[in-house]
């Protein structure tokens, strides 16, 4: 069994309730206030460029050649996938003006730097996981039960279901795997750690966008 088939047990219960949040449900049948999936796309955006920065720092920690070439097109295919999907809606928002980190996008980032900093690659290589799996599978899923007809969030949900965001989410799980095969079990346990947390930032981080979180003071 690779570690992200064995992994898989541990984050599942937390991917399943993702799939209750209010704002995933408002994506599927289009019902969602544009208001809190505009706030999500400015969060969204403050988050991708921290995370292009952290793929091209894995990039150069990387021995393997082919793997260093793919991180690098994940720090750039996929944030140009993402911003052109802000550009697409970005148009409907009067206030285009970028607002600041949200506590919960503060917190997401700051663990990821963190892991940057002072864990093995292997464990930096999990901390990014949920970025593609958990997108996927949401994707996906939101994909099989949308409500078709006329939903704004259309291209959103393409996006995420759609096969270039696969082949992102395969190459992934491929190198991941790759590393988890060859390290310890301590490292091993430490990449389901992070994986787990960072799956439950995306509740958060999902959560924080249907309650338009602000700072308290």
């Amino acid at each position: 069994m690779t570690w992200s088939e064995e992994s898989w047990s541990f984050v599942e219960p937390v991917y399943k309730e993702i799939l209750k949040l209010p704002f995933l449900k408002g994506l599927m049948d289009g019902t969602l206030p544009k208001e809190k999936f505009f706030y999500f796309l400015k969060q969204d955006s403050i988050y991708l460029t921290h995370y292009g920065k952290v793929m091209c720092a894995i990039a150069s920690k990387l021995e393997n050649p082919e793997y260093r070439k793919i991180f690098l097109r994940f720090a750039g295919d996929s944030v140009v996938m993402e911003e052109s999907l802000h550009e697409y809606y970005i148009k409907d928002i009067e206030n285009k003006s970028l607002t600041e980190a949200s506590p919960t996008c503060r917190l997401y980032t700051g663990i990821v730097s963190q892991t940057l900093i002072s864990e093995p690659l292997e464990v930096i290589v999990a901390s990014v996981f949920p970025c593609f799996i958990i997108y996927k599978k949401v994707g996906d899923y939101i994909l099989a039960n949308r409500y078709k007809k006329n939903n704004p969030y259309t291209k959103w949900i393409n996006t995420y279901g759609g096969k270039e965001f696969d082949e992102f989410t395969r190459l992934d799980v491929k190198i991941t795997d790759k590393l988890a095969a060859g390290a310890s079990p301590e490292i091993r346990a430490s990449m389901t750690e992070i994986y787990v947390l960072l799956t439950k930032m995306e509740w958060m981080f999902w959560d924080s966008a249907w309650r338009m979180e602000k700072w308290p003071v």
